[in-house]
């Protein structure tokens, strides 16, 4: 009976332990098979329901490591999909140069933002990413892509409609490559031109940089009537998110030396450089990103009074505000010389997503640590969250999570390229016209024996489309990217008997020998951005001021410019027959010829003030000790004389 007894209790144990093998198994996939129902079915997958409730319904379901994933934006370069779902991170960027390889198709791109899109998808709560890129003079990145007139021209046109056409245009190429987000329109208002961002501005006065945030509309789409205040905003598939930036001051500091100190009382810095972010915030843009620079020695992606109190409180901001590219890094001097404070102090100011774009599982763990010890409270994370599911949720990326190659057409349209074109005859300045007013070189006449085209920057795509094209800084070279150049556009112009000469740098013996009817002299800066544009002296690069000598004092010349900014050109004037500002001037270099040769008259005036000499900065319009060379809205006209 013992015996009987123990074999019996052995097979209960046996049956237990099997029922308990199966039991566990399905009880766990019961549990999976209900969470998934639970999401699958979730308030906030319905896009019938109204966005806060959706923003709500997910807020509630996700854990504090997926809050803080939403918060990171990190740079496309080693990541992979497999990563994206590890860690919930929110947000992808290109940064300048960032692709997926060189040259790519806008097939490439949409395929390699998808692939990471999938990871995201793949998440417990499906929370798409959202990807950023510096759309700032067109889709800038891309190869092909149309490169729009930098800013600094397009103040000159005075034409808004025409900037928020461009602003549409470039929304259509970035979401071409599957692209939602668009770090762009730069409202910062540049005061100095020494600054090396100063191309980024449309002009020294607040009144033209807010006329020309209707980008954000061509960008976002025009916001629907009725409106709530400060909500943002993405019309629909060819729209993308735009970003404001960069808040505030940006274009202030001392001596023009980016990232730096912007001096200034809070009564000026409301009436110079604030301005523009209310007029976008009333059209819905949805991101605001922090400056690098401070306001009265004071960090601004530290700066909790006017981010949180002032940005979001006052003004009602309610998209999501963003760092710049490792702007909590450059909270201390130097740069993460206290990592944990920066995160601390940065999140704590109402900085909602973090361009990293690194250091993610730093990021991660360190600002995780300070939450769970209470240091940084739930109720900012969650403010953090809730603007960014908030911007996804209004960009339709939930329903529309992966992009298509059904706009891959848009990249570099002729229709884009002719709007290029269009901008940039409207963004010349005529400065000068004839040593005598009276005896006028512009137009030029089409049917010549023989001209000159001189200067690297009259036969260079690269030059000519400056800082931020195909890579951060720019680069030379006809092959970066489809284009015209200036040289080409003068040869498709001209009557076909004239014959045109080019020569990067000819001297004085070769010009008077050549017997030439006029000159074309095209001087201008290297492409820079950032930092490496900031320049004390602003005079023309050699072999500019002696190709200037030699040239002008053997034939009649035009000078055109290719530059950012106004340069040094007093000393030159007198041996000048004319002079044009052709700033930066983008792909479509024919608009340059459009112009000097009369199919279309000179209209652009000045949107910033060209000094005389550079100990005058800074010196803006309505300064006291104001004296220029050519004054703020200055810009002489001619008349079209008929295309032939």
């Amino acid at each position: 009976r013992l015996i009987q007894s123990h074999k019996k209790r052995k097979n209960r144990e046996k049956k237990v332990k099997m029922i308990t093998r199966i039991s566990i198994p399905i009880v766990g996939l019961l549990l999976l098979l209900a969470t998934f129902g639970e999401a699958k079915h979730a308030l906030y997958k319905d896009p019938k329901q109204p966005v806060e409730a959706r923003v709500r319904d997910l807020l509630k379901r996700m854990t504090l490591a997926e809050k803080i994933g939403q918060m990171v934006q990190v740079d496309r370069v080693n990541i992979t999909a497999k990563i994206m779902k590890e860690y919930g991170i929110g947000s992808l960027l290109s940064g300048g140069g960032s692709v997926p390889r060189t040259n790519a198709t806008a097939k490439e791109w949409v395929e390699m933002v998808n692939e990471f899109q999938k990871g995201s998808l793949s998440t417990r709560l499906g929370i798409p990413m959202i990807y950023g890129i510096d759309a700032v003079h067109g889709h800038n990145n891309v190869y092909k892509a149309t490169i729009f007139p930098h800013n600094v021209g397009l103040g000159v046109t005075r034409d808004p409609e025409l900037v928020k056409k461009i602003a549409a245009a470039t929304a259509l190429e970035v979401r071409a490559t599957g692209i939602q987000y668009a770090f762009a329109p730069c409202i910062a208002v540049c005061r100095d031109p020494r600054w090396g961002r100063c191309y980024e501005s449309y002009s020294e006065d607040h009144k033209i940089v807010q006329e020309m945030t209707v980008a954000v509309p061509g960008l976002q789409g025009d916001l629907p009537p009725n409106a709530p205040k400060g909500y943002p905003y993405v019309g629909d598939k060819t729209k993308v998110v735009a970003c404001a930036k960069h808040y505030v001051g940006d274009g202030g500091t001392v001596k023009g030396i980016d990232e730096n100190n912007t001096v200034a009382n809070w009564d000026t810095l409301l009436k110079i450089h604030m301005p523009a972010y209310p007029d976008t915030i009333k059209k819905g843009v949805g991101t605001v990103m922090v400056s690098y620079s401070s306001w009265n020695g004071k960090k601004m992606h530290a700066n909790y009074d006017l981010i949180t109190k002032y940005l979001k409180g006052t003004l009602g901001f309610k998209g999501f505000v963003i760092s710049d590219w490792q702007g909590i890094d450059r909270i201390t001097s130097p740069p993460r010389a206290n990592y944990t404070y920066s995160v601390q102090a940065g999140v704590h100011a109402g900085i909602d997503m973090v361009m990293l774009p690194y250091n993610y599982t730093e990021f991660i763990g360190i600002l995780t640590d300070l939450v769970e010890k209470k240091i940084i409270p739930m109720s900012r994370i969650d403010d953090a969250v809730t603007r960014i599911l908030r911007v996804k949720f209004v960009a339709g990326l939930f329903e529309n999570p992966l992009g298509d190659l059904s706009l891959v057409q848009n990249i570099g349209s002729k229709e884009h390229r002719e709007l290029a074109r269009e901008a940039l005859r409207k963004s010349l300045v005529l400065l000068k016209n004839g040593k005598n007013p009276n005896t006028p070189l512009l137009p030029l006449p089409k049917k010549a024996s023989r001209i000159l085209v001189t200067g690297a920057h009259a036969n260079d795509l690269g030059l000519q489309c400056g800082g931020w094209t195909i890579s951060w800084q720019g680069q030379s070279g006809n092959n970066i990217t489809a284009g015209t150049t200036i040289l080409k556009g003068i040869k498709s112009t001209v009557d076909k008997t004239t014959k045109v000469v080019y020569q990067k740098n000819p001297d004085a013996k070769f010009v008077k020998s050549q017997k030439f009817d006029y000159a074309i002299v095209v001087v201008g800066e290297p492409p820079f951005a950032e930092y490496f544009g900031d320049n004390l002296n602003l005079t023309i690069p050699a072999p500019g001021p002696s190709m200037i000598r030699d040239v002008c004092g053997s034939v009649k010349c035009v000078v055109v410019t290719v530059a950012g900014r106004p340069l040094v050109v007093e000393p030159y004037l007198p041996s000048i027959d004319a002079l044009v500002a052709a700033w930066l001037p983008g792909s479509e270099g024919q608009g340059v010829a459009d112009v000097l040769f009369g199919d279309y008259g000179f209209t652009g005036k000045l949107a910033r003030t060209w000094f005389k000499r550079v100990d005058q900065l800074p010196m803006n319009v309505g300064d006291a000790h104001y004296d220029p060379l050519f004054p703020f809205g200055f810009g002489l006209e001619t008349k079209p004389v008929g295309r032939s």
